[in-house]
């Protein structure tokens, strides 16, 4: 008898220019994520974790530190079949062009899946995203509803709603409206819901809900086949929309921590909620762990240190430092009597040499990391920066700056210090 098979396709995204400038040399999904891991490792665990080890990730942009660490953290033996492939945009006598949205990527990639059979399954998740879903009670779900496409769809109040997929549902959870993005106050309040998804939440409390697409969809084979069989490009515009009335749509509601990590602040604050004691996402689950690649590094060090609510991940040098809300991602390194407070540090790819340090003295160039009585705050510092001793940096009261050619950049509030970029001693940037 034939095994059904259950394909996981994880949407990379385009540009991420709403990430930038954390995506100018990566694409979003390889992003750093909480000191030692990506963005990308996180639906590829919540897929590993239901017992689906056929994954996919669909990208085209910056994608060469994605390939390192998917091919360095996902290694399977010959007797489970697994695989955690990258497919990337591909020249083929059917298609020459870029992706064009999401439903166009998968459609390119169909011939790489093999899902053709009548039980098989799509499971499409974003790579953006920070949660923790029992993708098994998903599929579960989808089969005793007898639907052909099941969303997976988030309770937000209707002050947060706006420029997502809202939906509306019958009291048997199945969607029976679908709007992208909408914008009017009035519609986004004609889509609030009733009992049948208050009753799934923990604590609705008193005030209003709509239902948001979470961009996590699970689709009958036949069903997303026929669906990619014309020349839409994407799921939530026109995909979805346009199998409403023809199919059998759900919905499955998760009233769990779920963050879309797109934008710079969402990014920022996502890490740093990481520092608190009882965190809003849980990395200590053993029941659901969140792996990553097994880097062979020493223990941290932490020497003569004040520390207030950190992350430190793997092999990490503060000495004689301050930290405040930190976190701190691999090889991170703070020199003596540096104080950090609100900073995310993605770390270092490489420790430098004895022979590598005397060579900065020599040139008058600052170790990798944060300098001697440096003060860094509000700030993100990308791999491999260089910042000098007595440097202050301090974004409160700037206006945002960013954009191609700008080493420190100001978005959202928060100052990010490139990838590999130097400042020099004595530099001071206040407000």
């Amino acid at each position: 008898m034939k095994k059904r098979k259950i394909i996981c396709i994880i949407m990379g995204g385009g540009r991420g220019s709403r990430l930038s400038p954390l995506t100018k040399e990566r694409c979003k999904p390889a992003v750093p994520l909480a000191g030692k891991y990506r963005l990308v490792d996180i639906p590829i665990s919540n897929c590993l974790n239901a017992g689906m080890n056929q994954i996919y990730v669909l990208t085209q942009f910056n994608t060469a530190s994605l390939h390192r660490h998917i091919q360095e953290s996902y290694k399977f033996d010959s007797f489970g079949g697994g695989c955690v492939d990258i497919l990337s945009a591909e020249q083929t006598d059917s298609s020459d062009g870029w992706y064009q949205g999401t439903a166009d990527a998968v459609r390119q990639n169909m011939n790489h899946f093999g899902g053709t059979g009548e039980d098989d399954l799509y499971v499409i998740l974003s790579g953006d995203q920070l949660y923790r879903m029992d993708l098994a009670d998903v599929v579960r779900e989808h089969d005793a509803s007898g639907a052909a496409v099941t969303i997976t769809a988030k309770p937000l109040g209707l002050d947060e709603a706006e420029g997502l997929g809202l939906m509306r549902i019958d009291e048997n959870l199945e969607i029976t409206e679908f709007v992208e993005k909408p914008t009017d106050p009035e519609v986004i309040q004609g889509l609030a819901v009733g009992e049948s998804v208050r009753n799934k939440m923990h604590d609705p409390g008193t005030k209003d809900y709509c239902l948001a697409s979470m961009g996590i969809y699970v689709f009958n084979a036949k069903t997303l086949i026929e669906a990619l069989a014309t020349d839409t490009t994407d799921f939530g515009k026109e995909i979805i929309p346009g199998l409403l009335g023809k199919e059998k749509m759900c919905s499955y509601v998760f009233d769990e921590y779920w963050e879309d990590i797109g934008t710079v602040k969402a990014f920022f604050d996502t890490n740093l909620s990481l520092t608190d004691e009882v965190p809003p996402f849980n990395f200590f689950d053993e029941d659901a762990k969140i792996y990553t690649r097994a880097r062979l590094l020493p223990a941290s060090k932490l020497n003569s240190c004040k520390v207030n609510r950190a992350v430190v991940a793997d092999g990490c040098i503060v000495t004689n430092g301050c930290l405040d809300r930190c976190s701190l991602g691999v090889r991170s390194v703070v020199h003596s009597g540096a104080t950090l407070k609100d900073v995310v540090m993605l770390g270092a790819d490489s420790y430098e040499t004895v022979e590598e340090l005397s060579e900065n003295v020599a040139m008058g160039r600052p170790a990798i990391g944060v300098g001697p009585g440096s003060v860094v705050k509000h700030a993100i510092l990308d791999k491999n920066v260089r910042i000098g001793s007595n440097v202050v940096l301090d974004p409160t009261g700037l206006p945002d700056h960013f954009g191609e050619g700008v080493d420190l950049a100001i978005r959202d509030g928060v100052l990010i210090v490139c990838k590999n970029v130097v400042v020099p001693d004595d530099f001071v940037l206040k407000g």
